[in-house]
């Protein structure tokens, strides 16, 4: 379903709507959040101030943290529904091409003459990328842009947080129904606190405990968080370090898989999915983690947020036999847990 606010900040009162709502079906996951078009770059080493630096091929892919959640989650058999905004541009018809390819439904706000928010990503031999993002302000997703039941009818909610606003009031239904709720988050938007007081379980970047709490420990930050927003489970993605999660009892751990990375576009996007895949298959809280953490291992192998989302099998063979990263942190948590 599309609909298109003719004054380009989602007037519901003004949209054209296809009716496709009558028979909205309850997915698996819905996603409410950000898409973006990725133009990839190669590059050797980062540039230094003021250099020049010459790059022989550019990749124009889909995007963005809630999206890509969505995709994989779909490619790996859940039914998903996405809630964003688009412009009508070729970026915008390269997402709903993404969306269509694989299956997702799509409750999609087209703003008339809007450019698709784009992503500019340098990424160096290593496979570490630096993100510049560009956003229409009129491809901003407002709570007016939103209806219910596009959220309540399903078993989960992931949300980013990057338009705050709309996705505190998608997380407040979810809330209200029961609907669990996952959010991704690596910067402190203006009234994410709100957000926070209704997310179950807050899986977040390394440093945005840190930044909510003052504390210069993650393992206390994680624990402040928890206790201050009533989340089920807060958790740090760490990178090759893996992921740390704290449940209200203990800490659970899991060490990242140790693979040959060409991208680091889009990890912890694909983390999430695998966490949301696991959750909504009722795993234990280990295999949730391992599976999320072998997921996002193999979509480094290869290039793009979306480039190397594989099979469950695949993940379930990276699980059973791949190599890990040794970090200090597991061998401590055992001995205070």
């Amino acid at each position: 379903m599309t609909y298109s606010p003719q004054n380009g900040h989602g007037d519901a009162g003004k949209a054209q709507h296809n009716g496709a709502n009558s028979a909205l079906e309850t997915v698996d996951l819905v996603g409410v959040g950000l898409n973006a078009t990725d133009t990839l770059i190669h590059l050797e080493r980062l540039p230094e101030r003021g250099s020049k630096m010459v790059y022989t091929s550019e990749t124009i892919l889909p995007g963005g943290q809630v999206a890509s959640t969505v995709v994989a989650c779909q490619h790996w058999g859940l039914r998903t529904r996405y809630v964003g905004k688009l412009g009508d541009d070729a970026a915008g018809a390269l997402h709903k091409d993404a969306f269509a390819r694989e299956g997702v439904e799509t409750q999609l706000v087209v703003v008339p003459d809007g450019v698709s928010p784009q992503s500019l990503i340098l990424v160096d031999k290593t496979g570490e990328r630096t993100v510049l993002n560009r956003k229409d302000e009129r491809l901003v997703l407002r709570p007016e842009d939103l209806r219910r039941e596009w959220v309540v009818k399903a078993r989960a909610l992931h949300v980013d947080g990057q338009d705050t606003a709309a996705a505190t009031l998608a997380a407040t239904w979810a809330h209200e129904a029961g609907v669990p709720v996952v959010a991704d988050l690596d910067v402190r938007f203006e009234g994410v606190e709100d957000l926070l007081a209704k997310v179950d379980y807050l899986i977040v970047s390394r440093d945005f405990p840190l930044q909510m709490t003052g504390e210069a420990d993650l393992e206390t930050a994680l624990k402040r968080m928890h206790t201050a927003y009533g989340a089920t489970l807060t958790a740090a993605t760490l990178g090759e370090d893996g992921v740390l999660a704290w449940d209200g009892r203990e800490f659970h751990y899991a060490a990242a898989y140790r693979v040959p990375v060409e991208d680091t576009t889009g990890a912890g996007d694909i983390f999430h999915a695998g966490f949301i895949y696991g959750l909504l298959r009722e795993w234990p809280m280990q295999r949730r983690l391992d599976f999320a953490c072998a997921a996002a291992a193999l979509n480094c192998m290869k290039a793009g947020a979306r480039g190397g989302i594989e099979s469950v099998e695949a993940i379930e063979e990276l699980m059973a036999t791949g190599e890990r990263y040794e970090s200090s942190l597991h061998g401590a948590l055992q001995t205070r847990n």
